[in-house]
């Protein structure tokens, strides 16, 4: 996987390698600008403008400080940061993501995390979590082909759905 970073140097590469492209001795064709014609005067004053209409405060598209923090975790994690990638999403997840697929998200980072250092029990923690705020949560098609961590969220389905089956017998009774 190339980095950002690595991506980076190779466009900045190509760039410099295609500064000198054009042909020595040739020069850039350039047309002149024409000039402007002159605007015609109007014969009266304009009218003024109608007063300005009152309206509510258009709501901030920013994103919050939680997705600030999920988007860079996730960054974090594509550049092999991965202690500063599990800081970033729990922060995101500390400051209260709101929605429950951005939840899921950042949980399924943190499990992907914690699934290829072996450590099995925190991996199917991450995975239930993702699963709470998500029911739906799935994996993209590229990380399920990973061994480790797309085994672990099978066997953690597997399990909620036994539960759900026995929860659902008893009840029956």
């Amino acid at each position: 996987m190339i980095t950002s970073r690595a991506r980076r140097s190779i466009v900045s590469l190509l760039l410099v390698a295609c500064a000198g492209c054009a042909a020595p001795g040739t020069e850039p064709s350039v047309e002149p600008a024409k000039p402007a014609a002159p605007e015609p005067r109007p014969a009266a004053p304009a009218p003024s403008p109608p007063p300005p209409v009152r309206t509510a405060p258009t709501p901030s598209v920013a994103p919050s400080t939680a997705e600030e923090q999920l988007a860079l975790g996730v960054q974090s994690y594509d550049d092999g940061e991965y202690k500063l990638a599990a800081r970033q999403l729990q922060s995101a997840l500390d400051a209260g993501l709101d929605s429950r697929r951005d939840q899921a998200k950042a949980h399924k980072y943190l499990a992907f995390m914690v699934c290829v250092s072996g450590r099995e029990k925190p991996c199917r923690v991450q995975f239930h979590k993702a699963l709470d705020a998500d029911p739906g949560f799935e994996l993209e098609p590229a990380e399920a082909g990973n061994p480790i961590w797309s085994a672990a969220l099978r066997s953690v389905k597997a399990e909620r759905a036994a539960k759900a089956k026995a929860k659902t017998k008893a009840k029956a009774k």
